[in-house]
């Protein structure tokens, strides 16, 4: 029960202090549901005028009990106070309404249910105006015929209501627009505002005193009591818990037990409630508080959503992102990055001033939790990841990640940066693109360890991207580009002891790292003999870099031999040029040990360090192409 005790805390914590700008957290008793069309009566109950809603502004506040809160089935429960027009509408059969399946048998009932537990709520020790004027107008049963009349709802030939549109989609009646797909007229959810005397929160969902009318109501009406397993005392127990948890459609639930033949506790508990018994009043808090955490700073990808917060409710650094988005950088200032950060050291100044923004505000004892959810079923919600960390160690790793797995990343014209790539980005350059769901969901799950506790970086993972990388052929200029990037930042997180740094070492004379350095040089001399001639076309080096990558030595003579001609055509128009190219040449030749050149052996990602270095000291400073440079007196 530590997560729902967490989310509990959470709650009070914030309630009341959310920050500017944000989300307010969910009372208790209520959900969200996206309305349609909005009736407005006056202080007396009568009918003033109704609107269709747009997508954008219809996401309501309404009252909820357990069951309407999580209703589903065919017969759903009705929602206390505002729902679709088969509950509102008295007189939705007379115009060819259709009721839910379960309901067939007696046409009314949701109508008459739902009356019947307005008039309880009405008739309380705690009503309000507002309940009373839309109890009077309910009563009348002219919500179909008013709705006709202001011209919301359509009618057919037959005086029923409009199943379908026929005729020219741009001509369809206001209230198309805001339906889902499947979804006719008749379908569509209402909710109310009351206009009396100079109240400024005339809807419903505005007026706080109705919404604490309905709790008071509510909880009056509730009388399981026992235990409850969160809190260590005696209250109201939860017979259902609340779902809608990543997104307004959600019915997935963190706690269910919806069996009615005893399968699922047999051999251990009688019903459900001696396996966990959980108070309305926490269930409610904690699950709006993840619901409201989700949609505030919550990391989304299908179903899977992951989580960080800090039970104060202050600002954290979200574990999934990359640098780019953890440092909001400016693309206009990216270029001067990459060019001044060859060492690492003013990245790392960046990052540290960053994190130290956080610690300013966050306690270094303060409780930092990180949840991943996730669902195989629709109705089925789980915790796939769950950890509850001091705020300075939560801190510390997350920059340790960005420090480990630093290198300069190339995304597109606009994101060059140095930094970590995002867990979602890995996936797409192990994986392609176009990869399974599944398998970017799996990733993101299996790298949010090596995030938030340090864990090794999982080998199949480095493997796949160097396998990619070297696939130069079978990709973009720009998806390579960025292929390469994440390649060499897994492959230096994952043998962060070795220290790789971000610029040419010409020191390190590892047999991996020299021949990626010997590929880089070969490319470029090439490439700057095509452009010269201009000529627009993969150079050797790169159409060769798979087969490079398994057999080196033997790869490596056909490169040198390609490069013949070219060498050719340099010394007669660059000799300069082609003078430096040579010599570096022959300088990283010397550099092997004993066999390391002749050998024949794969090679590993490193290789993809020392050619993605050499290939960043080539070009020229300040320039983003080698090729605008015409000088052959220079490198």
């Amino acid at each position: 029960m530590s997560w729902l005790q967490t989310l509990y805390d959470t709650y009070e914590s914030c309630k009341g202090n959310e920050p500017e700008g944000a989300a307010v957290l969910m009372a208790i008793g209520h959900t969200t549901q996206q309305a349609h069309i909005e009736i407005v009566l006056d202080g007396q109950g009568s009918f003033r005028r109704a609107s269709v809603l747009d997508k954008g502004s219809g996401t309501t506040l309404i009252p909820c009990t357990e069951e309407s809160g999580g209703r589903a089935g065919s017969k759903p429960v009705n929602h206390p106070l505002c729902d679709k027009l088969q509950y509102l509408a008295g007189d939705f059969v007379k115009y060819g309404g259709e009721v839910t399946s379960g309901f067939t048998a007696v046409p009314d009932e949701p109508h008459r249910e739902y009356l019947a537990s307005l008039s309880a709520w009405a008739s309380s020790g705690n009503g309000h105006t507002k309940l009373n004027a839309i109890h009077r107008y309910v009563q009348r049963g002219r919500v179909i015929a008013d709705l006709v009349e202001s011209k919301i709802l359509p009618l057919a030939a037959d005086g029923k209501l409009l199943k379908e549109w026929k005729g020219d989609k741009t001509q369809a009646p206001a209230i198309y627009k805001p339906l889902s797909a499947g979804q006719r007229p008749e379908d569509a959810f209402v909710r109310w505002r009351v206009e009396e005397g100079n109240n400024p929160a005339s809807g419903t969902w505005q007026d706080k005193a109705l919404i604490e009318a309905w709790i008071a109501h509510y909880a009056s009406t509730q009388t399981r009591r026992g235990y409850c397993m969160v809190r260590g005392e005696q209250s109201t127990l939860a017979v259902q818990h609340p779902a809608k948890l990543r997104n307004a459609g959600d019915k997935a639930k963190l706690i269910s037990a919806n069996d009615n033949t005893g399968y699922t506790f047999r051999g251990r508990f009688i019903e459900s409630g001696e396996a966990a018994s959980v108070g309305f009043e926490v269930t409610q808090k904690a699950h709006n508080a993840l619901r409201w955490l989700i949609a505030r700073q919550g990391s989304r990808n299908g179903d899977q959503a992951i989580v960080s917060w800090a039970i104060s409710g202050k600002r954290l650094p979200d574990p999934m992102a990359s640098t780019y988005e953890l440092l909001g950088i400016d693309p206009s200032q990216t270029p001067d990055m990459v060019d001044s950060v060859q060492t690492g050291q003013a990245f790392a100044l960046r990052l540290n001033k960053a994190m130290n923004g956080y610690r300013a505000t966050l306690e270094p004892a303060e409780n930092v939790v990180v949840m991943g959810l996730d669902s195989a079923t629709p109705g089925r919600l789980a915790v796939t990841y769950y950890r509850e960390v001091r705020g300075s160690e939560f801190l510390e790793r997350v920059e340790t990640w960005h420090l480990k797995v630093a290198w300069p990343q190339n995304f597109g014209k606009d994101t060059k940066f140095i930094g970590a790539p995002a867990p979602r980005e890995i996936a797409q350059a192990a994986y392609g693109r176009r990869s399974d769901e599944k398998l970017e969901k799996a990733t993101r799950e299996r790298l949010l360890p090596c995030i938030v506790d340090g864990a090794a970086i999982p080998r199949d993972l480095v493997e796949a991207t160097k396998r990619r990388a070297v696939n130069r052929v079978g990709m973009d200029s720009w998806e390579w580009e960025k292929c390469l990037g994440i390649a060499c930042a897994l492959f230096r997180g994952q043998h962060s002891e070795r220290k790789y740094q971000m610029a040419l070492e010409p020191g390190r004379t590892n047999r991996d790292y020299l021949y990626g350095r010997l590929l880089a040089i070969a490319e470029h001399v090439e490439g700057r003999a095509l452009f010269i001639a201009g000529e627009k076309r993969e150079t050797t080096a790169a159409r060769l870099m798979q087969r490079f990558a398994d057999r080196p030595h033997s790869a490596w003579r056909s490169i040198e031999l390609a490069l013949v001609p070219y060498k050719t055509r340099l010394r007669n128009l660059r000799p300069g040029f082609l003078d430096a190219m040579q010599k570096e040449l022959d300088d990283v030749m010397a550099a092997f040990d004993g066999d390391g050149f002749t050998s024949d052996a794969a090679l590993s990602g490193e290789f993809l360090l020392g050619y993605h270095c050499q290939r960043q000291a080539l070009r020229p400073k300040g320039q983003e192409r080698e090729e605008e440079q015409t000088s052959d007196t220079t490198i």
